[in-house]
């Protein structure tokens, strides 16, 4: 069997596909798009890093490719639903850079107290510029760190080593979670108002997005200090600017950017704001690290069909697969759907299975629905492997359970989710052999393909409702592609679930909110 390796990889990695039984390794980097297109038909497995685009087009020349595989974590390079779709499994690395990233923030956040690149400037330029480089102590200051996954929950500890005092904010960790590890629990507010270091650790997604912007620096102490070695644009660049300028921040240290890389922007340009090119997993360890776990990981299933920190596929064998195939599918998308009708931090999930499975093996359904859950949350770090154990590092309670007697179907799985808000549950069913269909919200029953761009519209019961949403949709361009229609048990309202060819845009969500039967709107991506 033969791997491609074509981003850099350190080559304990390589050494260990050379000297692996059976596998014949290649190392060819810097190809083009068409280049490694022309030559990936004679490989069974590629390994990457940031820099090689598995579209789908380079899948469908891959005819004998098994797995991709990913020396570090984020996966934004490769199009997963294709290679899952033509059965490559992807697999990626998610435990091998997080102390090397959190010990870089904590690095950023020294050298920008004390000046450390100004003062090194200074001095190669001949100067001695002592007076005008003096800088601040970390001790007894309030940390306040956003997001307290695998990165944010050591930097937590580390600050917390330097005798700092921390806080935390991450809307999806159980609170109890964070007090247990010694930590107090903010709001984003508290944190923005009561923090004199600000340091940012969760993926960018949809709702992190600019999440410190222009209001969030207004409610900020004046010199606050502001460290992301997380995503770039999660902090808002253009506020930043005229917050560093106007000296409402006192100073940033940033790692990553908008755009990479940045070119001279204005931001990086000023005399407060230190960076460096996305160096948060740039260390000997680090690199050494995923590539001695992206080699072990793929050899073990060119060789054994042992599967590991995949993100598309759980570890099962192939026949068994088949059969759990529509479940799997069923239970992340119901996880996914959830996360999206959900609010505060998660604290139960529990999963029914009522009816006929045929006597399967359903613990990697429940699996796949946490992944489905968790997914949206903290994007690439949660597979089919670690999503169980990343819910109880997060305080989740995870309980399952199944009963013979069929409710309304031949068999049933529910899925419901407690918070620190709210609880919310989601039932969905196999029509046939493999059509997956969520056939009940909360108080809602209605037949849902979880697939797509999608809406969820809770009306009132009258006529004209539905006239009126499909008119403002057309209005904005969007075409309804079906529509279901479910009644409340109890009561006056609809809920409608819309699939959509484009996504519904949040000027068209405003929109149906101002329609005088309509209550309320909640756009989707499944």
């Amino acid at each position: 069997m033969k791997v491609l390796v074509s981003d850099n990889l350190g080559e304990e990695g390589i050494k260990m596909f050379r000297e692996a039984e059976g596998i014949e390794v290649d190392v060819n980097t810097g190809l083009s798009p068409d280049e490694l297109k022309a030559i990936i038909e004679k490989y069974d497995g590629l390994v990457i890093r940031s820099a090689t685009k598995v579209t789908e087009d380079l899948l469908s020349a891959a005819k004998n490719l098994k797995v991709v595989g990913r020396a570090g974590i984020g996966l934004d390079n490769v199009d997963i639903p294709a290679a899952t779709k033509r059965g490559v499994v992807v697999m990626n690395t998610p435990t091998g850079n997080v102390v090397t990233t959190a010990e870089h923030a904590i690095g950023m956040m020294v050298s920008l107290s004390r000046n450390i690149p100004q003062g090194t400037l200074s001095l190669k330029s001949g100067r001695w510029d002592k007076k005008k480089l003096q800088g601040k102590e970390l001790f007894n200051k309030v940390v306040g760190v956003i997001g307290f996954g695998k990165i944010g929950s050591i930097v937590a500890d580390r600050a917390r080593g330097l005798r700092m005092q921390v806080i935390v904010y991450d809307p999806f960790v159980n609170p109890e979670q964070v007090t247990k590890a010694g930590f107090e629990n903010v709001t984003i507010d508290e944190l923005f108002s009561r923090s004199d270091y600000i340091t940012i650790h969760v993926p960018k997604l949809k709702e992190t997005t600019g999440l410190v912007n222009k209001a969030g620096f207004e409610k900020m102490k004046d010199g606050v200090m502001i460290i992301n070695c997380a995503r770039g644009g999660i902090v808002n660049e253009a506020d930043l600017y005229e917050a560093l300028k106007s000296g409402k921040v006192g100073g940033a240290a940033l790692d990553v950017f908008e755009t990479e890389p940045p070119g001279m922007i204005p931001l990086i340009e000023l005399d407060n704001v230190i960076c460096t090119p996305h160096l948060g997993a740039s260390t000997k360890e680090a690199q050494t690290n995923v590539a001695v776990q992206v080699a072990d990981q793929i050899i073990d299933y060119l060789k054994n069909g042992t599967i590991r920190n995949a993100v598309n596929v759980p570890s099962v064998t192939g026949e068994l697969l088949k059969r759990l195939g529509p479940y799997l599918f069923l239970g992340e998308r119901m996880g996914c759907l959830q996360s999206q009708l959900i609010c505060g931090a998660l604290q139960e999930v529990s999963v029914e299975y009522a009816g006929d499975f045929q006597g399967l093996d359903l613990v990697p359904v429940t699996t796949a629905a946490i992944k489905g859950l968790l997914t949206p949350i903290v994007k690439d770090d949660v597979n089919f492997v670690n999503a169980l154990v990343l819910a109880k590092d997060r305080g989740i309670r995870v309980t399952e359970s199944t009963k013979a007697e069929p409710e309304d179907y031949i068999n049933l799985i529910t899925l419901k989710v407690v918070t620190t808000e709210m609880t919310s549950t989601v039932s969905g069913t196999i029509f046939g052999i493999k059509e997956a269909r969520v056939v009940k919200i909360n108080d809602f029953r209605l037949e849902m393909i979880p697939a797509g761009h999608a809406a969820i519209i809770q009306n009132l019961d009258q006529p004209g409702a539905i006239g009126s949403i499909g008119t403002t949709l057309g209005k904005h361009n969007i075409n309804i592609a079906r529509m279901t229609v479910g009644q409340e048990e109890e009561g006056n309202n609809n809920i409608i679930f819309l699939r959509t060819d484009t996504p519904v845009t949040a000027e068209a969500k405003e929109a149906l909110e101002t329609l005088p039967l309509v209550n309320w709107v909640l756009p989707l991506e499944l």
